[in-house]
């Protein structure tokens, strides 16, 4: 795929604003593509070899979509909390450690994948985001669930093939928690508190491969409450 194909790619985009350039083993991103920053609202840069995001990711101010899965990133800039109409974001198989303090500011997110990355630590700037509904985390390198969770807006949050060995207390009390999923963590069955499964709003939580067997998930005090709710939940279903 050479510039021609590119220079299509661009012609095409500053008419529909959505532009895709996967897998063009890009090192940055390109001037042409900062120079339709007043017009994208989509942005696909999965699959290239970008190492690192220039100040110029602040130009895009117009941008609800940014696709950058499968780079070479290990650091983001702060001012990517610049991009306030961002709603998807997408930084999976990356080398990740942190999101960066401005991360709290992009109020309209609402699907965030992070899969596949060096966090070791569960990103509180998640915290307060009112409009999220999916929060992809698994693959990486997280020890616990951080107290805050009740300010834990997703509907949806994978947390699978982590390290992760215990769950904050106010786990619960996220508003609007429906799916959470654990599987393969170092978790022990007393870790998981019977509020979760008694008081929470989770219909399907998945544990398989941590440090006890699923079925013995039942003896723990709560049990009845959610197996009420995911009964509840397939019954909508069908």
């Amino acid at each position: 795929m050479g510039n021609t194909s590119q220079k299509q790619h661009y012609e095409t985009a500053s008419k529909t604003g959505v532009l895709q350039l996967s897998d063009y083993r890009l090192k940055e991103i390109p001037a042409e593509v900062i120079n339709l920053s007043d017009v994208l609202r989509n942005l696909d840069l999965s699959k290239n070899k970008i190492a690192f995001l220039s100040e110029d990711i602040v130009k895009f101010k117009q941008l609800k979509q940014l696709n950058l899965d499968t780079n070479k990133l290990e650091v983001l800039p702060n001012l990517l909390g610049n991009l306030k109409k961002l709603e998807l974001f997408n930084i999976s198989n990356n080398s990740v450690l942190l999101l960066p303090q401005s991360f709290a500011n992009l109020v309209n997110l609402k699907q965030v994948y992070l899969n596949n990355n060096n966090f070791k630590e569960f990103p509180t700037q998640l915290l307060g985001l009112i409009n999220l509904e999916v929060v992809e985390l698994s693959n990486n390198k997280i020890t616990k669930i951080p107290d805050g969770m009740s300010q834990f807006y997703a509907m949806e949050l994978n947390l699978s093939q982590n390290e992760i060995s215990v769950i904050s207390e106010d786990m619960h009390r996220a508003p609007r928690l429906k799916i959470l999923r654990l599987e393969e963590n170092c978790l022990s069955l007393d870790a998981i508190q019977p509020s979760l499964l008694r008081d929470s709003k989770i219909h399907t939580i998945n544990l398989d491969g941590n440090l006890f067997e699923a079925k013995q998930l039942a003896s723990v005090e709560g049990y009845n409450e959610y197996t009420e709710r995911y009964t509840a939940m397939k019954k909508k279903m069908f």
